[in-house]
């Protein structure tokens, strides 16, 4: 797993890059959680996601935001960060120019930095957004949502309570053009802490593979 430094916004930015010797592989960004409550590239669905995307057959970028571990930077309040994923994506295009497809996934505070980069990043088509605080942020950006995807949570889950879960994957099923697919995970918590990894992770592939075989956005 190489690791890598590119330049962000805010100075340099760490990151973990694993390339596919295929030259038009898809590639995908992971975007970690809160970074004030001990989110980094190396949380646990993070990396599990990470790996997911490789054995897909996608190009993929982790990094951290900045102010976490060797990124520059202090925290942002989120703006900073979705910079940040900005220049992440950036990096990881400007060495895969070839690629078709283009993805982002984020779990928790990572998810909706996600899904504000959906809405600037044209070229993005597909996402996966594990457990989004939709409790504690405004998701109302999503108007209209550019792309379909996967928004996936637990009915255990207590940082995120799945009813706001729900309620924004409703506003979203209300538009048109794009679908959102809604997994929910019988008794797994915000963190997916046990068997409830393997479910998540194996939702997440079954989604993205059948995404690959069909031309939609």
């Amino acid at each position: 797993m190489p690791e890598v430094i590119f330049a962000g916004p805010e100075g340099r930015l760490e990151g973990r890059y694993h390339p596919q010797k295929e030259k038009d592989a898809p590639i995908a960004i992971v975007l970690h959680p809160h970074p004030q409550f001990g989110g980094t590239m190396n949380n646990k669905v993070v990396y599990n996601l990470h790996y997911a995307f490789y054995n897909m057959g996608f190009t993929v970028l982790r990094f951290n935001f900045r102010g976490v571990g060797r990124s520059q930077g202090e925290y942002d309040q989120g703006v900073g960060e979705l910079s940040d994923a900005a220049a992440a994506l950036d990096y990881l295009q400007s060495m895969n120019n070839n690629s078709k497809h283009c993805w982002v996934a984020g779990f928790s505070f990572g998810a909706w930095i996600g899904m504000q980069l959906l809405m600037r990043r044209p070229e993005i088509t597909g996402f996966i957004s594990v457990s989004p605080p939709a409790n504690m942020y405004d998701f109302s950006f999503l108007a209209p949502c550019p792309s379909s995807g996967l928004i996936i949570n637990g009915d255990a889950d207590r940082v995120a309570p799945p009813a706001d879960t729900t309620a924004l994957v409703n506003k979203l099923h209300e538009q048109k053009g794009i679908t959102i697919t809604h997994q929910e995970i019988p008794g797994a918590d915000h963190f997916f802490q046990g068997e409830h990894m393997d479910t998540m992770i194996g939702d997440v592939t079954s989604y993205v593979k059948r995404r690959l075989t069909e031309n939609t956005r």
